[in-house]
């Protein structure tokens, strides 16, 4: 059989929760037939929790307290999903070449920022993309050629990077195993 599935602790509820949850339940008991809807109810669950003691708040407390530690208790022992991390980013490794758009944008920035000088980043990106949805095929070639040529390019630099990454590990395992069977 599989695996069973362990469920997610309850959150711990607050002081004023425990309370609305008891006077619910007495008002439904002194008040079977009436029916309040949550707006209606909330207003008077809040009064009503404006009023009350100090001493019978901290009643509500003390039970908020308890679930608090429940809680925290039940998430210490909770093996549930985790949050993988990121892996972070290899710095030798070869970066991905610009796009046709972005070697486009880098050659007519600045002039459109000199045309413009008022104008936001934004505003100077969306002019940079209705010039390259207007432009014609001609006028995109270069570009698409030049980002051709970086890409196929990168694809050879990554592979000899993952080729001597293989090999680097290969290393690894070999001094790994020298020194355990050294030890014993």
């Amino acid at each position: 059989m599989g695996k069973e599935v362990q469920l997610r602790p309850k959150v711990n509820v607050s002081s004023y929760i425990h309370f609305m949850l008891n006077y619910r339940n007495k008002f439904k008991e002194q008040q079977p037939n009436t029916y309040l809807g949550f707006k209606e109810f909330s207003r008077k669950c809040s009064e009503k929790w404006k009023s009350i003691s100090k001493h019978e708040k901290a009643k509500y407390e003390a039970l908020a307290k308890l679930d608090k530690a429940r809680y925290q208790e039940e998430m210490m022992n909770y093996m549930g999903r985790r949050r993988r991390r990121r892996r972070k980013k290899d710095p030798q490794a070869p970066r991905q070449p610009p796009s046709s758009f972005l070697l486009f944008s880098l050659d007519n920035y600045a002039q459109l920022k000199r045309e413009n000088p008022n104008w936001s980043v934004v505003q100077v990106a969306k002019a940079m993309g209705k010039m390259w949805s207007t432009a014609s095929n001609v006028e995109k070639q270069p570009y698409e050629q030049k980002a051709a040529l970086l890409r196929a390019k990168y694809f050879e630099e990554l592979e000899t990077y993952r080729k001597q990454r293989q090999s680097q590990g290969r290393k690894r395992e070999v001094r790994g195993s020298a020194r355990t069977s050294m030890r014993k």
